[in-house]
């Protein structure tokens, strides 16, 4: 499965960095695109960490921790003692974010899912890989531990 891990995390930063460079050049910052009534495509730039927070702490201090959680999760990768999909996905996102803060200042966030007047911060691919690899590994953390505690 560790193989499979580095063939998922070129191609999730491949469709991720097309998916917004897409967003880039074809949706205008002031015109997003609505695809159903609760999604719309949209054009933002996210300055800070998840859904814009600590933007003041600069762009610098999130490529460094970008690359020091990037550097962690590779050697995980590697040892194979954590859930390799989880990692290859966390991997991934935090790739295509940190190629964004590197190459343009800020991330690509594209997708705008909203109820009403109430919206989720805009997001994109690598943030819902980064979301959904998070949540694998807990999921197995938490059933690791239930299924220890049966025992």
């Amino acid at each position: 499965m560790r193989k499979t891990a580095f063939i998922i995390m070129p191609v999730l930063v491949i469709l991720d960095q097309a998916l917004k460079y897409l967003a880039d050049k074809l949706i205008s910052p002031f015109k997003p695109v609505e695809l159903l009534p609760f999604l719309y495509l949209v054009n933002w730039r996210n300055e800070g960490a998840a859904f814009g927070m600590f933007k003041s702490f600069g762009n610098s201090l999130f490529i460094f921790i970008s690359l020091a959680a990037i550097a962690v999760i590779f050697v995980m990768l590697i040892k194979g003692k954590e859930d390799p999909l989880g990692l290859s996905l966390i991997l991934g996102g935090a790739t295509g974010n940190l190629i964004d803060r590197l190459f343009r200042g800020s991330v690509v966030d594209f997708i705008d899912v909203f109820a009403g007047r109430h919206h989720w911060p805009a997001f994109n691919v690598a943030d819902s890989a980064l979301t959904i690899g998070i949540g694998l590994i807990f999921i197995k953390l938490f059933l690791g531990k239930h299924e220890k505690s049966e025992n």
